[in-house]
């Protein structure tokens, strides 16, 4: 509702819009509040707040702009490109991919074998190491400290491994092969199944040198001696294959004759033992009547070499330690005729003068 004393004409005769005219009786239109500057600039009212809210603009424009198809401030809307967002995510992950397979470690029992495109490059030491990422570069890491060990035959009598001997007897043997690896680069590159290989070389090893053995030998004292043969054999066969493989050892735990005949031979071996045992109870007792017959020899020559010195004498003194020898344990006396007249009763004097020496001290002391 319009008052008398408004007027909506600007005093040109034409009127104002609806609520541009004054709005008091004297005609005059209310003060307009003045609006804040959003600079800081010499004619604007902007504070520290206004600084601050420019600023965050200012930051926010930047990073729309450095953002791959982002828009600006105008439009309302983003212009980001999916494409180019996924390609960036391809980079970044291409990136990491290659900052973590470029670089390696290899432990201290371990060789690092580098190959290129599946090709042999270099084998390095311990440590950490840079190569090209992968799939351009692989590297294989072959424990070359590492002492393995192959059983061929069991020990429990599980499976039997016979073979045939020198003198045409069967033996049943069960050994270990112990080895590590000498050369990685041949090992992992001429070998396709290197345990495989060894486990041959000693089968072909062991029974060349069993050929050559007795049976008792085998199973016996030459069983060190055989198993030296059969390391220095299957070094001479891998080092011909360019295996790169060193054999440490060989231990033969069971050399056994087989055990359908395991209970006979054992009747053998006893009876070998208690014929041998018998041997050497007659060699003993040889040996002893020996010593003693060279003792009786020593001391004849002895007594022989007086003798050539001084004949009587040596003569008569034999005699009569002969017959001290002889007449000594017995109570007969013998007097020879011419020396004395009349019979004396000698032994029984012998008997009372024991007797009277072995009854003194008893007398002493009772005094």
């Amino acid at each position: 509702m319009q008052m008398p004393w408004q007027d909506n004409s600007d005093g040109s005769g034409s009127k104002r819009p609806e609520g541009e005219g004054p709005k008091n009786p004297w005609g005059d239109a209310p003060p307009k509040r003045p609006v804040p500057q959003r600079g800081g600039g010499p004619g604007g009212t902007g504070g520290p707040g206004n600084d601050i809210e420019a600023f965050l603009r200012r930051t926010q424009d930047k990073l729309r702009d450095a953002i791959p198809g982002g828009g600006g401030s105008g439009g309302g809307g983003s212009n980001i490109n999916p494409g180019r967002v996924a390609a960036y995510g391809v980079a970044g992950i291409a990136l990491l991919w290659i900052a973590m397979t470029s670089t390696f470690r290899i432990n201290a029992q371990e060789r690092g074998v580098v190959m290129r495109f599946g090709k042999y490059v270099e084998t390095v030491g311990p440590g950490f190491h840079f190569k090209l990422p992968a799939p351009i570069d692989t590297v294989l890491k072959p424990k070359v400290e590492q002492v393995n060990s192959v059983d061929i035959g069991a020990s429990d009598g599980a499976a039997e491994n016979l073979m045939l001997t020198g003198d045409q007897n069967i033996i049943d043997i069960a050994y270990a092969v112990r080895w590590k690896i000498k050369n990685p680069e041949l090992y992992l590159f001429e070998l396709a199944q290197p345990e495989q290989t060894i486990r041959e070389t000693a089968e072909s090893a062991m029974r060349s040198e069993i050929g050559k053995a007795r049976l008792n030998d085998a199973i016996g004292p030459q069983r060190a001696q055989i198993a030296e043969q059969v390391r220095e054999r299957m070094q001479e066969m891998l080092d011909s294959y360019r295996g790169g493989i060193e054999i440490r050892g060989v231990d033969i735990k069971q050399a056994d004759p087989p055990a359908a005949v395991d209970e006979a031979f054992k009747d053998v071996s006893a009876a070998q033992q208690d014929a041998q045992q018998a041997l050497n109870q007659s060699r003993g007792y040889a040996q002893q009547l020996l010593a003693v017959a060279q003792g009786a020899t020593a001391a004849f020559d002895a007594v022989y070499a007086q003798y050539k010195l001084a004949p009587e004498v040596t003569r008569k003194r034999m005699y009569l330690e002969t017959m001290e020898d002889v007449l000594g344990k017995t109570d007969m006396t013998v007097i020879e005729p011419g020396s004395v007249q009349t019979y004396l009763p000698l032994s029984e004097v012998q008997r009372r003068a024991a007797r009277s020496a072995a009854a003194a001290p008893e007398a002493e002391k009772a005094k």
